[in-house]
């Protein structure tokens, strides 16, 4: 169907919660209404919600060169599966890295008949390939990733003050942004090996690397006016340096990831390398402050960092933290793992909309994540009421092993459109591989 009108009972907007009627034409939202009278066919949702489809601007697809990690294919079938309409890719973990164009190129033609749903790509800023930035730019990456620390990738070295100074104005010229992997390093804090215990992984990666770096970002920020974004921020102490950043003008956003807000370092148990991430999971208290300044909007989204890997690299036999690989494998329970915590504070359906789909689509400058005129006609229908179990038999990314496993989660999603296309129902795949690469 070209032309059709979507209804609910529950349909996610930005300025709330209401019944609706979606009039959908050519894979865009053309009006919205409480009802239409017009002769074309309409599906009614009853008390399912229409939300917009999920954006996550954050995961690791590994795709081309590492792809027994992750790939195109089951990546991309856990998104849908999960509500998720459209990811922004990494650079890094894929051989080459995203740090060239011709390495752009080589992912480009390695999505080919592999995209369930849109996929976007960032750029990598690496010490040295500033030369690289408008080109890329040019041939369409919608911003680009740095790490501070050293990413677990050789080909994807970390880059000094110095190299940002180099850097930053020319992606300002482009109009993108930076995202940053705030950790700042030091020698006083390691991890000795054959270390098993969470709580010594945790006391190995301390806050102050995340309050250093992000100080670093927020005097670049200043000096450049380039828009810079802390991914997956995990100190709490962060927060007033964010908050102050913002209230004096300085052009930074920040996410969180549901990691992060789900799980507390108390719980995880001795040699549960399942967990393993950085910058690490927290405290208790520290993640209740990171559920505050969500809230408030000092963090302004959420996002998986989806970043899978063989099991034998998660070292789960001998729960060795310090060869464990350090990645958490979450992306189809994006919208479950959030509402779940989220529900328990009383947060609503808008907020989880705002979080998970409209600004997310604003860091990577696209039209989508929200339900509008204008906007595409993406969207993530699911009862918010209904729970499961996860089980490794339910995923569809490539390896199963998850942190997550034999949780009981809220928000079963039942539907995913793309494109004004039900691709995604019950369960089912409709329309493989219909998903769009996007180009800045």
């Amino acid at each position: 169907m070209t032309e059709f009108i979507l209804r609910s009972n529950r349909v996610v907007m930005p300025e709330g919660v209401a019944p609706a009627s979606i009039w959908v034409r050519n894979g865009s939202i053309h009006s919205i209404q409480p009802s239409f009278s017009a002769s074309i066919p309409e599906i009614n949702l009853h008390n399912l919600v229409l939300m917009p489809g999920i954006v996550d601007t954050h995961v690791h697809i590994n795709e081309p060169g590492r792809t027994n990690w992750e790939g195109f294919d089951t990546a991309t079938r856990a998104a849908i599966a999960g509500g998720i309409t459209t990811m922004v890719e990494m650079p890094l973990n894929a051989s080459p890295v995203t740090t060239t164009r011709e390495a752009f190129a080589s992912k480009l033609a390695a999505t080919k008949n592999q995209l369930h749903c849109d996929c976007g790509f960032w750029g990598g800023i690496i010490p040295g390939n500033e030369q690289e930035i408008q080109p890329l730019a040019a041939a369409g990456v919608l911003g680009f990733k740095a790490f501070l620390t050293h990413s677990g990738i050789d080909e994807f070295p970390q880059v000094s003050e110095d190299d940002l100074r180099k850097a930053m104005p020319i992606i300002k010229s482009c109009g993108l942004p930076l995202l940053v992997h705030a950790e700042l390093d030091d020698e006083l804090h390691h991890l000795q090996a054959g270390t098993t215990s969470y709580m010594q992984y945790l006391a190995s990666r301390p806050p102050e690397w995340e309050e250093n770096a992000v100080r670093m970002m927020i005097a670049l920020a200043a000096e450049t006016n380039c828009h810079v974004h802390i991914v997956h921020l995990s100190a709490a102490s962060c927060i007033p340096l964010i908050r102050d950043a913002k209230n004096n003008g300085i052009p930074i956003t920040t996410e969180t990831a549901q990691h992060y807000l789900f799980f507390n370092a108390e719980n995880i148990r001795t040699g549960a390398t399942a967990f393993k991430c950085a910058p690490p999971i927290r405290e208790k208290t520290n993640n209740e402050q990171l559920w505050q300044a969500l809230q408030a909007g000092i963090i302004d989204f959420v996002a998986t960092d989806h970043s899978p890997a063989p099991p034998n690299l998660k070292a789960t036999d001998s729960g060795d933290f310090s060869k464990a690989w350090g990645g958490i494998a979450s992306l189809q329970l994006a919208l479950p793992a959030l509402w779940t915590a989220a529900r328990n504070r009383n947060c609503t359906l808008t907020q989880i909309a705002t979080w998970l789909c409209d600004k997310p689509a604003q860091l990577a400058q696209l039209r989508k994540g929200r339900i509008a005129p204008g906007y595409a006609a993406d969207f993530t229908v699911w009862d918010p009421e209904e729970f499961f179990t996860v089980t490794a038999e339910q995923l569809y990314h490539r390896h199963k092993l998850t942190p997550y496993q034999d949780q009981t989660l809220y928000g079963v999603v039942k539907e995913t459109w793309l494109n004004g296309k039900r691709i995604f129902h019950n369960g089912k795949f409709q329309h493989p591989a219909t998903g769009q690469v996007i180009l800045a």
